[in-house]
């Protein structure tokens, strides 16, 4: 099992669902960093269950416990190891699934080639597990912001709901979608709650934006700055699909109307309408990086489905238990963890300059 993401900024996570614990290591940190665990923390809470009537109730507090690779609230060098107590696992909701494959998770897949699973919440193949990446993806956040470097994500859809436009640039919002249109906004969360009642769930589309990226990410030709970056993302649960830039709007159009041109302003070469995303032959162009992240409905609904035993026998099977009818508001602060850490990644490889963060 693939458990470590990164090349010189690496996190390696354990735990599972309704395990004590879920945590990681963090290797490869830079020195001498001064942490801010307030924000940490309000990063995990962004995560975090049971926050608004748009996710689970599940009950979790979330507060990360650092073990090592600190020292009076800086970066030593050293690995951080760090843990999340799991604190409100029921696991008795997940008893009737010992013998069935829940359609759409990973029950099956996992049995089969593991020869075991634990069907407590999918263990390891639950979202719960992204609570590491959040808090690895935190900590890159502050030294990338350091170095001027930002990213932001919001929800671009909903269903059928959908802005009609791209944001680039940073904005406040106090939402949980973080949409920057409130009419839209409120229809999304209107849209949620419904297919909540109606005990099912839905998908839609995350954008992220990373600002201020220098010129010069990324390792052609297998290890390019997107490809990477995709990698990052589909590794989310529920993620289905990934863009950068104009993304499969490509397709229907020419070069005429694709085609970046350069241009000078305040003495630095630029690119008119950004169709690339800010990457060009797999490096970063100096453009703001733009990405698009598709996610599926969550499978766990409260409607009866036609499944199989582990006997492979007929059932219909009715979930139990809490969860999410979007998976988009606790998404967020995970596209941004692992852009994040895409990020910091890249500048520690190509070398680029720390030392303001020191």
């Amino acid at each position: 099992m693939s458990n470590t993401f990164g090349t010189k900024f690496r996190l390696t996570t354990f735990g599972e669902s309704h395990g004590k614990a879920i945590g990681g290591i963090i290797d490869g940190c830079p020195s001498n960093f001064e942490l801010d665990f307030e924000q940490i923390q309000a990063e995990l809470d962004r995560r975090s269950p049971g926050n608004s009537k748009l996710t689970s109730n599940r009950k979790e507090p979330d507060k990360v416990e650092f073990l090592s690779g600190i020292f009076e609230g800086k970066t030593l060098g050293t690995p951080i190891g760090f843990l999340v107590w799991n604190k409100d696992q029921k696991s008795k909701d997940y008893g009737n699934l010992k013998d069935i494959y829940r359609p759409s998770h990973a029950d099956y897949t996992y049995l089969k080639k593991y020869g075991i699973r634990d069907y407590r919440g999918g263990g390891r193949a639950s979202a719960r597990e992204t609570v590491s990446r959040v808090v690895g993806g935190a900590i890159a956040k502050q030294i990338l912001k350091a170095q001027n470097i930002e990213i932001f994500a919001y929800v671009s859809q909903v269903g059928d709901i959908k802005l009609e436009q791209n944001y680039t640039n940073k904005f406040i919002s106090d939402n949980i979608l973080n949409c920057p249109d409130k009419e839209i906004t409120e229809k999304m969360i209107s849209k949620i709650k419904q297919v909540r009642q109606e005990r099912d769930s839905i998908g839609g589309t995350i954008n992220c934006v990373i600002k201020n990226v220098p010129i010069g990410l990324g390792e052609p030709v297998f290890n390019k700055f997107h490809a990477e970056l995709s990698k990052a993302i589909l590794g989310i649960n529920a993620c289905k699909g990934f863009e950068i830039g104009s993304g499969f709007e490509a397709a229907n159009m020419l070069s005429s109307e694709h085609n970046d041109i350069f241009y000078i302003k305040n003495d630095k070469v630029r690119t008119k309408t950004n169709n690339s995303g800010g990457v060009q032959g797999g490096i970063t162009n100096g453009e703001d990086v733009f990405f698009k992240a598709a996610f599926k409905p969550i499978p766990t609904i409260m409607q009866e489905q036609e499944t199989l035993t582990t006997s492979n026998e007929p059932i219909i099977y009715k979930a139990k238990g809490r969860h999410d009818p979007c998976v988009l508001p606790r998404a967020l602060p995970i596209v941004e963890a692992m852009a994040a850490m895409v990020c910091l990644d890249f500048l520690i490889v190509d070398g680029k300059s720390l030392i303001d963060s020191k």
